[in-house]
């Protein structure tokens, strides 16, 4: 056998419905799209833009709108220095509190803030410190590494 003599088998290959061919094909007329309405139109298949709701005003519309969203915010994933305390470990780091799942995710940075106490010292590797944690961390004896 040779690949120009392969063909499908029979029954496995349906023909395509030609609609729009006059009233004797059966799909003459309207063409299977019914009577009027958007569907019908040209182009009324194609998918309608985000938030289209038929005509009707689209919530983003009817919604009244306030403030501003900073596009250059930034989230940061944020742990006291009581917390880092009670770890009781000698080392700090973003990868150490991901890997013990104090912090649930990295965000854009990991920020020590000051509440709590340290009774011994540690060294603390983070993107931010606040004025009163650095104050904390290093009155305990510790060291801060901005990262």
């Amino acid at each position: 056998m040779r690949i120009e003599e392969l063909k499908p088998a029979p029954g496995s290959r349906k023909k395509q419905k030609r609609v729009g061919r006059g009233p004797g094909s059966g799909h003459g007329k309207t063409a299977t799209k019914g009577h009027k309405g958007q569907k019908a139109r040209s182009g009324g298949t194609k998918g309608k833009r985000v938030g289209f709701e038929g005509g009707q005003m689209p919530i983003q519309r009817r919604l009244p709108k306030r403030g501003f969203t900073n596009i250059s915010h930034k989230e940061y994933a944020i742990i006291n220095v009581g917390k880092i305390g009670s770890l009781g470990l000698s080392e700090v780091s973003p990868q150490i509190l991901l890997e013990k799942k104090i912090i649930s995710s990295l965000k854009d940075g990991l920020k020590v803030l000051g509440t709590g106490e340290l009774k011994g010292p540690v060294t603390v590797s983070a993107h931010l410190f606040s004025k009163s944690a650095v104050k904390k961390i290093t009155e305990a004896g510790g060291k801060t590494e901005s990262i």
